[in-house]
């Protein structure tokens, strides 16, 4: 479904991501993990279009989408939530929600009711600012809105960081269940390595810009997240 091939992404005139080639598969969840200022972040730019330069192949669902602008990627099935969920404050939920529906190709789209029964809370407060949700909100909100798009392959940057802990579960729940029920590839950077055994079919880990180690989930050693993870 997704595949990067030789990939460098450039921030100027800095090399950021060097030789990173992996691949996401038709309703898998990938986890990539590593620690902080290691790359995570800037791999879901780099798919995304947000990079500065980029040399390599990107692929998705087989065609290449390496000279495609941001907002057409969004039309041809990526949909990304990142840090911060990027929620427009002085939109109201209902607006939030509405920009959803601008990349995809047709009015009507069978997650329109999910959203609202994956986050009832999101249909009691469809008035309300996005500013003045709580964080937990927001990211529901966030993850509502990019299902909207209907994306093949959603991108998700730390879902669950700085959620109050009482929905933290109910987020890493739906995350799960549109992958498996619903068919969606996620390519999920997390910190929470138990949330990542979890969810995932696979992992990979990064160290300086690089793969450092990739494998399916079961092959997670507590030596690898030691390795690469612990400071």
């Amino acid at each position: 479904m997704l595949d990067l091939i030789n990939v460098d992404a450039f921030y100027g005139t800095s090399r950021a991501l060097q030789n990173v080639t992996l691949s996401v598969g038709d309703g898998e969840l990938l986890s990539v993990l590593g620690r902080n200022g290691v790359g995570k972040t800037t791999l879901l730019r780099t798919i995304t279009g947000l990079m500065d330069r980029v040399r390599g192949e990107l692929r998705l669902d087989g065609a290449s989408i390496a000279h495609v602008p941001t907002d057409q990627r969004a039309k041809v099935g990526l949909a990304y939530v990142p840090q911060g969920r990027g929620i427009l404050p002085r939109f109201t939920v209902r607006e939030n929600l509405r920009l959803g529906r601008f990349a995809r190709r047709d009015r009507s789209s069978s997650f329109d009711g999910l959203v609202f029964e994956l986050f009832p809370m999101l249909n009691e407060h469809l008035g309300r600012l996005g500013g003045n949700l709580s964080g937990g909100q927001q990211q529901q909100l966030a993850i509502a809105r990019a299902l909207l798009t209907e994306p093949k392959v959603i991108l998700l940057d730390e879902p669950t960081e700085g959620i109050q802990p009482s929905i933290v579960e109910e987020i890493e729940n739906v995350i799960i269940r549109l992958n498996r029920e619903h068919g969606i590839a996620i390519v999920l950077v997390e910190q929470n390595v138990a949330f990542a055994r979890r969810a995932s079919h696979r992992f990979v880990l990064m160290e300086r810009g690089t793969i450092a180690a990739e494998g399916r989930i079961d092959a997670l050693t507590d030596s690898l997240v030691h390795a690469h993870m612990t400071v």
